[in-house]
């Protein structure tokens, strides 16, 4: 099934409960939150205490990105806070495999997250272990930048992995993805599609969340 997983980095901050609640009724079906530490990535966004300000304003998954460069220490933080989902980095995890489980011994489900330069190959080795891979569509860091066209091959190149090795994790993907770039993504295997700019705009969020998601499923049943 394909799911809208709305990025509140682009939401109106001030006003963000209304903003989740606008997303959702137009069909988004999980919260994005996308952590960055100014570290690992040259900006600073959120931590444990916006998830639990979220927590109590909707029953939607919270889908934490974590794009800081010491995941570990702040995976039980974000477990007591009400994250759902934890996604951490390749690149910066030293024990990938005991990160994951760490995310999954914290009762929350476990992904892992490739930049556009990393290899699909270099997380082979994890991904029987993962709810769902994050596929970066641009270099992480800030929200509304131009969608990577090579990102289409890897995505396939997951989708096909996943079919030989027999897993069911599932396809996210995240970076420009918007009203002319997801039906491409969704054609390649996505399955949870990561948008903020595309979705957060006043007065026309609900409808471009219903009209992201026509366009996606119609490109889900052609594929």
């Amino acid at each position: 099934m394909v799911e809208l997983a709305f990025s509140i980095l682009a939401s109106d901050f001030a006003h963000l409960a209304d903003e989740v609640a606008l997303a959702e009724r137009g069909g988004g079906t999980i919260v994005h939150v996308d952590v960055m530490d100014g570290h690992f990535v040259p900006n600073i966004t959120f931590g444990p205490p916006m998830v639990k300000a979220l927590r109590p304003v909707t029953k939607l998954p919270l889908d934490c990105h974590l794009m800081i460069e010491d995941p570990d220490q702040f995976i039980p933080a974000f477990a007591e806070a009400g994250a759902d989902m934890i996604s951490v980095h390749q690149e910066v995890c030293r024990h990938l495999n005991r990160t994951l489980q760490h995310i999954a011994d914290h009762k929350m489900l476990p992904g892992v997250v490739i930049c556009p330069a990393t290899p699909v190959e270099a997380i082979i080795e994890v991904l029987p272990m993962v709810h769902y891979v994050l596929v970066m569509s641009v270099n992480p860091g800030f929200g509304g930048q131009k969608f990577l066209p090579r990102s289409i091959e890897r995505i396939r190149q997951l989708a096909t992995i996943r079919d030989e090795m027999g897993l069911n994790f599932r396809i996210e993907v995240d970076g420009g993805v918007a009203h002319d770039t997801v039906a491409s993504v969704v054609e390649a295997g996505a399955e949870m599609l990561v948008a903020g700019s595309a979705i957060f705009q006043p007065g026309k969020t609900e409808a471009n969340a219903e009209d992201f998601l026509r366009v996606a499923r119609a490109a889900a049943e052609e594929a």
